[in-house]
């Protein structure tokens, strides 16, 4: 049995699959063809794109899409959300179902203030668009805007029951989802601060220069609720201009990206682009109320829009970092990690491996605040940089109220205390391959690890890990925190890449909350979960229990 699982685990599939293809042309408006016969695209469109769902099979749709340049700016990001939301009409009804459909029951008043504030941000994104049409920052806003508004178009075509029509508000809010919570806080500020909020328990990251220069990986683990699993692999190549006065094709037309069904950016977050660079995130913790006071609708961009700006905008970290820090929010306040492999050159049998300046930059965000530098040095010194929901710069980490989580939760919230910290110093001398990063990426071994124990009943947590199973915690258990006790919580996926891949725009992923059978962790299964009945899943498969796989991208 173990021999059997562990091929599983390292198996890998390269998937190339017949798919089902569809292109938009432009007559008055846009008219969209689906196909099977990828021979039927004409030469004359404005976007194509293949696209085919693979979840009960792999854990993963796929979807690429492509448009081209011969086409205006605006049609082409039409275009771009229309046949998204087309061909991914059925997963876009179910994760709506899954994630956002009983948002607002019995908080109305909490909703009916997003509405409103929505309804003066847009205001304000609107007049900015029209105030600074030339400029690059608010033209890329416009052209993320009008994919946004083809999306629920082409849904919409697609779909034959009114009782199933989404509406462009309905799009924007699933897209919003990150930000939502924050945004809910910051809007009516509760007395009680939702955990959420303490603990900032999104994902996992790493960072692994190997200490030969012969290759450097970069990594990232999703957590989430389980009823997020319905996940697409995108690649987005948008042949944009830079700006209506500057011709030039975007640093970042090109990016492969994982995410969900409905959204048009990642917000995992997972991103590879053509200007080299791998942006990736984990949410940060935020206890400090006053700080929401300064969240406003005017004069800031949520942080969804403000992340694929960036990463359609830079062409180094620096870039990103000085595009992403603009027009702060303070809404899904995360630490970003931005790997730039144009500045690293891997050792060879012929010549020696290379680092400079800005590989590796850095950034957090709170309301109001931002903090980044270049670690590359420190990578260069430590070989790794670990990331795991709390703030590395002293500054941010006390604003955000760390010090006082500290002080009454305890070493859980320490920067270099927390359970994760400390895996991450262990597990990461291990590393030589892509195969050990995915294998430190999916660790949990929360029965025997002493770093996963706590002051609990039973005395440890499926929490304390690099990949979380909190459904695995016992619901008569007892927990300091609600973060280590039962929940439909945890690591929900993997995704590993190095530098000759991410030259490709690939990466070694798995989607599945982990599992080792050997170690008694068992795979997910809904029918076994004792919350499944209560939790929409909607086109999950019922047994979550995949291996890894490199796609190929059809088009390159």
């Amino acid at each position: 049995m173990f021999l059997r699982y562990q091929i599983i685990i390292f198996h890998i599939l390269f998937i190339i699959c017949e798919a089902k293809y569809g292109f938009i042309t432009w007559s008055d408006n846009a008219v969209i063809s689906v196909t099977d016969n990828v021979y039927d695209i004409p030469a004359v469109h404005v976007a194509r794109a293949t696209y085919s769902n693979e979840i009960n099979s792999t854990g993963w749709a796929f979807l690429e899409l492509h448009t081209t340049p011969d086409s205006s700016d605006e049609k082409q990001a039409y275009a771009a959300g229309f046949l998204e939301g087309y061909l991914t009409r059925d997963l876009i009804w179910m994760h709506w179902q899954n994630m956002l459909k009983g948002y607002c029951y019995n908080k109305t008043d909490v909703c009916g203030l997003i509405e409103d504030y929505v309804d003066k941000n847009e205001e304000y994104l609107a007049d900015m668009i029209n105030s600074y049409p030339d400029d690059p920052y608010w033209y890329q806003v416009k052209l993320y805007k009008i994919q946004l508004e083809g999306l629920p178009v082409g849904y919409n075509q697609a779909t034959s029951h009114p009782y199933e029509w989404l509406t462009a508000r309905d799009i924007l809010w699933i897209n919003m989802l990150g930000d939502l919570d924050d945004l809910a806080f910051a809007l009516t500020m509760p007395t009680l601060t939702p955990e959420g909020l303490l603990f900032g328990e999104h994902c996992s990251g790493l960072v692994k220069l190997l200490p030969d220069l012969s290759d450097l990986f970069t990594s990232h683990v999703t957590w989430n609720s389980y009823q997020s699993m319905l996940r697409i692999q995108k690649m987005y190549v948008l042949n944009y201009r830079t700006s209506p006065r500057d011709p030039r094709p975007l640093p970042g037309r090109r990016m492969s990206l994982t995410s969900y069904p409905a959204f048009v950016q990642s917000t995992d977050d997972w991103y590879i682009t053509s200007a080299g660079l791998v942006a990736a995130e984990t949410t940060i913790g935020n206890s400090n109320r006053t700080l929401f006071s300064l969240v406003q609708p005017i004069g800031q961009v949520m942080e969804f829009v403000r992340a694929m700006v960036a990463n359609r905008l830079a062409q180094s970290g620096s870039d990103w970092v000085k595009i992403f820090r603009q027009h702060n929010s303070g809404t899904y306040n995360n630490q970003w990690y931005i790997v730039d492999y144009k500045k690293f050159k891997s050792k060879t049998e012929f010549s020696a491996g290379k680092i400079d300046d800005g590989l590796l930059w850095v950034i957090e965000q709170l309301p109001g605040n931002t903090e980044a530098a270049d670690l590359t040095e420190e990578l260069k010194a430590t070989t790794y940089f670990p990331s795991y929901n709390i703030a590395y710069f002293p500054r941010i980490f006390n604003l955000s109220g760390g010090n006082e989580r500290v002080a009454t939760f305890g070493d859980w919230f320490g920067y270099k205390t927390n359970p994760r910290a400390r895996m991450f110093q262990k597990k990461q001398s291990s590393i030589a391959s892509l195969h050990d990063t995915m294998s430190v990426m999916r660790y949990n071994d929360y029965k025997h690890d002493p770093l996963a124990r706590c002051a609990c009943a039973p005395p440890y947590s499926a929490c304390n890990a690099i990949a979380a199973r909190n459904d695995l915690n016992p619901a008569n258990g007892t927990y300091p925190f609600r973060a280590l006790g039962h929940r439909s919580h945890g690591a929900t996926d993997a995704k590993v890449t190095s530098s000759e891949l991410a030259s490709k725009f690939q990466f070694l992923s798995v989607s599945s909350p982990t599992y080792n059978i050997s170690r008694g962790i068992p795979p997910f299964q809904w029918s076994e979960f004792d919350m499944g009945s209560q939790i929409s899943h909607e086109g999950h498969p019922d047994l979550w229990m995949f291996p890894p796989l490199i796609h190929e991208w059809q088009w390159g």
